[in-house]
């Protein structure tokens, strides 16, 4: 269960930086599914404070962002900007790469 906690630990401290934090996010996405992309969000409100101090900058209700922040979750696009605003990252499209045959 200490591994658990460092790991937990590290993670939380890793992400309060912006720069990890939008690749981790990018990387969830990238390689999971929805549901892990919202955990990952979650796991970066938690480093910037949690879902309260997140709810009081975004002006959120905070069961709601609790309930949004689930892996059942489906925010609305002003929510999930409104959230990644708090935590210092932009919301940015970039085309795909063509597949090569």
């Amino acid at each position: 269960m200490a591994k658990k906690k460092n790991y937990d630990e590290f993670l939380k401290n890793e992400l309060q930086d912006p720069e990890v934090a939008a690749e981790y996010l990018s990387a969830s996405l990238e390689n999971g599914s929805v549901e892990e992309f919202l955990v990952a969000l979650r796991n970066v409100a938690e480093a910037h404070g949690g879902i309260g101090v997140l709810s009081n900058i975004t002006h959120l209700n905070r069961q709601s962002m609790y309930k949004t922040l689930s892996e059942g979750g489906n925010p609305r696009l002003t929510n999930l900007m409104s959230i990644l605003e708090a935590v210092g990252i932009n919301l940015k499209f970039e085309p795909r790469e063509a597949a090569t045959e």
